[in-house]
Order: C-alpha cells, then structure tokens, then sequence
C-alpha cells in the first residue's frame, strides 16, 4: 500500500557535511521511512544548493509525499543571514538560508550540525528524558550543541556550544600556544581533540603518519607510543569537557563522530574530569549516541517539532 503522508507529519532531515550529504525522511513517530546519501560538492556553492535540492526531491519521490525540511550545517547562520565559520569555507559570508529556501517549495529550518546531533539525542537518543545535556561532535573537527527542556541554547551570535574554538585550559607548557587551527587561532580545543588533532598529534611525537583508527588499534595491539597519544588526548579532552561543565553543569554528556567509538573513553574521561570540576559530586554521566552517525541526520529532521 502506498504511503499517504501530509506536510505535517513528514520531517525531511540533510546533514551537510565535508564530505557527504546524508538525507533521511521520518515519520511522525521517528520512525526512519527513506534515507539517501552521497559525497558533498567540494569548493562549489551552486553545486551544494543543487545536491542539497535535488536530494530533498528524491526522498519526497521515495515516499510519494512532502513535509518539512531541517538542514544540519557546518557552522551557524549570523545575525544577517550569511554563514558564518563553516569549515566548509565555501559557505562562508553565503546567504545560504535565503537561497536553499528559493529553490525549495518546503519549510525550511537551518542549524549547526553539533545542535542537530545534539537535538536528535535528546529527542529519542542517549540523552532522552535528561532536563540538561551537551553533545559533542569528535570528528574532523569539534562542534557542540547545549539543550535545556529539549529547547537548543544558540544565543544572538548563533555560536551556542561552541567550546571547540576555545583554548585547551590548563594547558601544560608543551601545549602552550598550540598548533594553528583553520580558525586562525592556535591552541584551540579542536586542534586536540578532534580526529586530525589526535593523529597529528602522534605524528609529532612519533613521526609515523596513522589515522585515528589505526593509533587505537596500535594502543589495543600493545604499542606504547600509540598508548601514550590515546592517553594524552583523552586529557586533553577531559579538561575541554571538564570547561563546559563548569560553566553548563548539564545532566548528561553524550558523544558523537568518529572518535565516540573509543569505548574507552566512557570510563576512563569522568575520572580525568573530577580533578577540574568546581563540585563537590565531581561525577559526569557520559554516553555514546544512540544513533551513530545518523544522529545527526536525525535531529536535522528534528528541528520541526
């Protein structure tokens, strides 16, 4: 039997990424009833605008309806309407609301990618039922996204939960300033912590070039100075989330991208946290995401309640 749907109980999500663009339209109840993927335009506005509107129809094809759209993004959408500090720099100081919004016949919400990963595990995720919650994106570079009462926190600047593009606190003397981040910046936090950050990292220390996967490989084979470089990286990232805490106090921690399948990570970071955290219960409950990396497909759907 074909599907009957309506504008209102459609939600289309597109997460735009780096390098791909994943799509996925769910049912009024989450349910999951078509999903596309393919590789994102690189350096090509135009181009990103077409992949977006013609994925948008295909799914709409796939379930023979219409509903609502959500765009995950890099970045954030400024007071004036332009991208702001997308790392997918092509889409800086675009007005990228206003022209999606033109070749689409759909209601049209946009935000950060983090916010999106973190909405969707707060809906029906990791973090369902929690009042507070911070999600973070450990992938090629390092976003977050702050909730309360299920409602985004972004503020007037739209960079709410952007605790990457700050400075690693307490840092040590060897970490001081810090390796240049696209920013502009040195010594960001996402210079550390995300995945490059962390294989950079073991190249400087030990001249061997390895992906993220394979330093975590190395560590469980037994290799000390893969060890080492997990060890100072989950330090680093402990005193990063360690930061927020302080200032956010959220109920849960949850953690997204590629680096959120250390499984490591889950015991070992609140013991490297209490040491910075300005509490008497110094205990943080951090999670993996219920749904991967399709979280954040997910919460862009999500973005219409």
């Amino acid at each position: 039997m074909p599907l009957e749907p309506s504008r209102s109980s459609l939600r289309i999500g597109i997460d735009l990424g780096g390098s791909k663009i994943a799509g996925v339209v769910l049912g009024r109840d989450g349910t999951t009833l078509a999903s596309q993927r393919v590789a994102s335009p690189q350096h090509d506005y135009q181009a990103t605008i077409a992949a977006i509107e013609l994925m948008v129809g295909r799914l709409e094809q796939a379930v023979g309806g219409t509903g609502t759209v959500g765009i995950g993004m890099p970045g954030s959408i400024a007071a004036g309407g332009q991208v702001q500090n997308a790392n997918s720099t092509w889409l800086n100081g675009q007005r990228f609301g206003h022209d999606l919004g033109r070749r689409l016949n759909n209601p049209l919400r946009l935000a950060n990618d983090a916010n999106c990963f973190a909405l969707s595990e707060a809906v029906d995720g990791a973090g369902a039922g929690a009042r507070s919650l911070f999600g973070v994106i450990l992938g090629t570079g390092c976003g977050g996204g702050l909730l309360v009462d299920g409602k985004l926190i972004d503020g007037p600047r739209g960079t709410g939960g952007e605790w990457g593009h700050n400075p690693l606190p307490w840092a040590e003397a060897s970490e001081y300033p810090g390796p240049t981040c696209w920013c502009g910046r040195k010594g960001c936090i996402e210079t550390w912590v995300s995945g490059p950050g962390l294989e950079a990292d073991h190249l400087r220390h030990t001249g061997v070039a390895l992906s993220a996967a394979a330093i975590a490989a190395a560590a469980a084979g037994g290799l000390a100075a893969a060890g080492a470089s997990l060890a100072r990286h989950a330090s680093r990232l402990a005193r990063g989330l360690a930061h927020v805490v302080n200032i956010f106090d959220p109920e849960v921690v949850v953690l997204g991208g590629g680096l959120s399948q250390l499984e490591y990570l889950y015991a070992t970071l609140p013991k490297l946290m209490a040491p910075h955290i300005l509490a008497r219960d110094s205990r943080v409950s951090i999670k993996p995401p219920r749904w991967g990396d399709a979280s954040g497909v997910r919460g862009a759907a999500w973005l219409w309640p």
